[in-house]
């Protein structure tokens, strides 16, 4: 197919047998329509019109072949005002070249208007005229006028298509994505036989890939018997996109020729799919085959970099680029920019911008958007107000950056003059805009704002609804988030996924297992690992084992049990629910362990106060070369604590900031606390209080106080108590345990005064429940309570319990009258009544155990020879024998 839809007028053929004459005026006309097409070719406007005024000069101005190719000369060269003057002025019988040449002229000048007016006014068209009109709104972007442009031809009959008209209307049809157009296309080319022309076989290739009809484009790739390299880089790109990019690496090795462009698509494509490294080295073994990287390998290569944090292969490539690009480009340097701002470098982000000659808006959002990724708001607001003042204008995406870092400022002054300036600029009508602001609003907590700007927007995508359903969702109205997602007309995944979420995060998990089955549903609706993290997270909060492991069934099906943040959720269900030998399976049984997964395992260890193992995942974890961050300081600290490994615990809490360089927070100065207090070192665990860097929280006070009552201090448990009181926390733990400490020492009147002070301010014992699946159903029950239907028959289990227990020596004082039916007895007894002798009772519990219960079902296991499995508000118990896995150290 040829580059263009014109070509510059033939030189006439010469006269059989010409005369001398004859011959010395053909070979005038030779050299000068030689010398004029030179001109155009070089640019040399000066040397067409000298050559206009030879032709003038030597009387062969009215030729009109002369005249054609002087008109195209002048047009090659830019001069539309002489290439107008000579048409209008000179050309007295312009035939249909001529115009042609005018109408090319026009388009590739950027008067495409004056072109169509041009057209409309020719007397005579032939399938050039019509392939140069389409061809001028193909190359404007007016793809929808091409296509028009082409079945006014079709119906207008005055001239037959060709190639080059086929090529210019599928691609117009594939720019507009009409996927229901193009195979009307291919039947009308195949009526007129262009479909074995190979460029015309190549379009249409081309046409239904970017039509997303990759199963149809790669039917009519495999008829094709010699691809072009455009065709098959065309299929490469369908493959990348729509059957992953493992698709398009087998047709790339089979390529027996590769262009930079196959090479470019292959890096782009592994670096998009999230397979950075990959894309690294196939621009290295791009660079060892002797293919000359380019601007768009560089961009995608330093993306990748970007995405890997990898500084010193960012580096090496920024080398490259110095050396083999004669000048960088705004893409290239945005790409730097980005890879040194995501490494947290922005001093040579900073140098990398400094140097460029021409700041796009690309490279000016990326910048500020690395400062906003580490927090360093002030610098991107202070980049932000200097790319205004060096832009006349601030594109949507720049705003939209930095509305989105306001969101996590909570400044409402800085909140409303972004809002002002974004419709002072007409940026409101922008969709992207409008979602930031929507996030922004409702991320300040003002959701009557984020909702009317959701109101006023002209045109909605699905971000826009997800964020109203997400805003209110983080304020707990279920109720209303559930009505912007039952308002939807589309949704996607991630909408579902929210809606899921919302109902797991505020304790509605039925309500959440439903939305998962209607999900399921859903034509055109996958499931992705963010809905199985979130229900496995569900499942793990109810304590659902069997309904867990349903849905382990359906990853299985799905194709995710081997994902990596799917499997960690199991990990952490496994051992919320007290199967913590599961996890480890499941934890050995993965090959990809990422920090999470150590972090879970761990903390799944710490949780069952199985503190050695916890200690031996830890230690495994740094043998493997694993970086621990916070959180893994926190389980091992944590399982230290629940386990009574003080050595151990000093150990790890002088670990993490000299061997790690993580600064101790207050959830490691709480486990320590913990750790001290416990195992009786009250004075040193006050000391250390005493040296922490940040205010002690209600946690760090509450630890000290719980041990001042296991062991007996009085007199720093006041002290801890009233710090704790100080702190104003609702929470009534410190009250009750201090009412406690008053009433064993005999002080009823102190442990009075603390009940009134609770009442006073308004703080109210939380009420304790427990809970257990049962056939596929969980079964709640509360202290005292009498709404479970065998509410009797369980009573009467539960006094039979008491009866047996009794002879082991168990007495039941007059104190302990309150604490016969809490709500883990009628639990247990619940159990026992419904669950088969051989299996373990899995009981949850919101609160603490308190020690009367922990006696009484270390002893039930006795009588009963059954296994408890309980897990409260700190840890889990392993009841069996008479015995519990804490050792009665909780």
């Amino acid at each position: 197919m040829v580059a263009t839809p014109w070509a510059p007028p033939p030189s006439p053929p010469p006269p059989p047998l010409p005369a001398p004459a004859a011959a010395s005026h053909m070979a005038v006309t030779q050299a000068l329509a030689d010398a004029l097409r030179s001109c155009g070719a070089r640019g040399a406007l000066s040397g067409a019109r000298a050559l206009h005024g030879r032709l003038v000069s030597v009387g062969l101005a009215s030729a009109v072949f002369l005249q054609n190719t002087l008109l195209h000369a002048y047009l090659s060269c830019g001069a539309l005002p002489d290439a107008r003057s000579l048409l209008r002025g000179e050309i007295n019988e312009p035939n249909v070249i001529t115009h042609n040449i005018m109408m090319n002229g026009y388009a590739k000048l950027g008067s495409l208007s004056d072109a169509v007016e041009l057209f409309g006014r020719m007397p005579r068209r032939d399938v050039t005229s019509w392939n140069t009109l389409m061809s001028g709104y193909f190359q404007s972007g007016q793809f929808m006028d091409a296509l028009e442009t082409f079945m006014s031809m079709h119906r207008s009959g005055d001239s037959l298509p060709n190639a080059f008209t086929f090529g210019c209307t599928m691609k117009s049809c594939g720019a507009l994505g009409w996927q229901e157009v193009a195979p009307q296309l291919l039947g009308l080319l195949t009526k007129f036989g262009f479909e074995d022309d190979p460029d015309v076989a190549t379009a249409i290739v081309d046409m239904f890939v970017r039509c997303g009809a990759v199963d149809f484009a790669s039917k009519q790739f495999s008829q094709i018997k010699r691809p072009t390299i455009f065709c098959r880089n065309s299929m490469l790109a369908g493959y990348a996109k729509s059957y992953g990019v493992d698709h398009a690496l087998e047709l790339f090795e089979s390529m027996p020729e590769r262009d930079v462009v196959s090479w470019n698509m292959m890096v782009s494509a592994l670096s998009q799919s999230g397979r950075a490294r990959e894309a690294l080295c196939m621009a290295v073994d791009m660079h060892n085959r002797g293919v000359r990287l380019d601007s768009t390998t560089y961009t995608s290569s330093l993306t990748a970099c970007a995405k890997l944090s990898s500084l010193g292969w960012g580096k090496q490539l920024h080398a490259q680029v110095i050396r083999s690009l004669p000048h960088i480009d705004p893409y290239v340097a945005s790409a730097m920019v980005e890879l040194y701002a995501k490494c947290g470098c922005f001093k040579e982000a900073r140098r990398v911008f400094s140097s460029l000659r021409d700041r796009n808006t690309v490279a000016w959002t990326v910048l500020i958007g690395g400062f906003l990724q580490y927090g360093c708001f002030s610098e991107s607001l202070e980049l932000f107000n200097q790319m205004r003042a060096e832009l006349m204008t601030v594109d949507q995406f720049a705003l939209a950056t930095i509305i989105s870092g306001c969101s996590n400022r909570m400044d409402m002054c800085l909140v409303r003059q972004l809002h002002s300036l974004s419709l002072k600029s007409g940026h409101t009508r922008a969709v992207v805009i409008s979602n930031s602001l929507i996030s922004m609003y409702a991320k300040c907590g003002n959701l009557q704002n984020a909702e009317s700007i959701f109101t006023s927007m002209a045109e909605r995508d699905i971000v826009s609804w997800t964020g109203m359903l997400t805003a209110y969702s983080q304020v707990g109205n279920i109720g209303k988030a559930r009505e912007f997602f039952d308002g939807m007309s589309t949704r996607n995944v991630i909408t579902w996924n929210a809606m899921l979420g919302a109902y797991i995060q505020h304790g509605a998990e039925e309500d959440g297992l439903k939305m998962y089955s209607a999900m399921l549903t859903e034509k055109d609706v996958i499931p992705d690992w963010v809905t199985y993290v979130t229900l496995f997270r569900g499942c793990a909060d109810m304590g659902a084992n069997k309904l867990g492991d349903q849905i382990i069934g359906h990853t299985v099906k799905v194709g995710l049990i081997l994902d990596t943040s799917v499997v960690n959720a199991v990990i952490t269900m496994y051992s919320k629910c007290g199967r913590i030998s599961e996890a480890r399976k499941i934890f050995e049984f993965l090959s990809r362990k990422d920090l999470v997964s150590w972090n879970a395992m761990i903390t799944g260890y710490s949780q069952h106060g199985m503190g050695k193992q916890a200690i031996e995942i830890f230690d495994d974890m740094l043998k493997k070369g694993a970086k621990p961050d916070y959180i893994s300081y926190v389980a091992v600290l944590s399982s230290c604590s629940h386990s009574g490994l003080v050595q151990e615990g000093k150990f790890y809490f002088d670990m993490l900031k000299r061997d790690h360089n993580v600064s101790p927070g207050l959830e490691h100065f709480s486990c320590m606390v913990d750790l001290l207090a416990r195992a009786g070192n009250l004075i040193e665990a006050k000391n250390l209080i005493d040296e922490m860097p940040m205010k002690p929280t209600a946690e760090v006070w509450g630890a000290l106080l719980s041990a001042c009552k296991t062991h007996g201090n009085n007199d720093l448990a006041e002290l801890a108590a009233k710090h704790l009181f100080d702190l104003d926390s609702p929470d009534s733990g410190g009250y009750m345990l201090l009412a406690k400490i008053y009433a064993d020492a005999g002080k009823s009147d102190d442990s009075a005064q603390v009940r009134k002070l609770m009442r006073d301010k308004g703080i109210k014992k939380n009420p304790g429940y427990s809970w257990m699946e049962v056939k596929n159903k969980v079964h709640v029950f509360k202290a005292e309570d009498v709404s479970h239907p065998q509410v009797i028959a369980i009573r009467e289990k539960l006094d039979e319990l008491m009866e047996k227990i009794a002879h082991l020596g168990y007495v039941r004082t007059e104190s302990l009258r309150s604490e016969i039916h809490h709500s883990e007895k009628l639990a247990v007894a619940f159990g026992i009544m419904n669950l088969p002798a051989w299996m373990p009772i899995h009981i949850m519990k919101n609160l603490r155990i308190c020690g009367d219960c922990h006696t009484v079902i270390k002893l039930i296991s006795t009588v009963t020879g059954r296994e408890f499995v309980i897990r409260d508000a700190v840890r889990f118990h392993h009841f069996k024998g008479g015995s519990c896995s804490c050792g009665d150290y909780w």
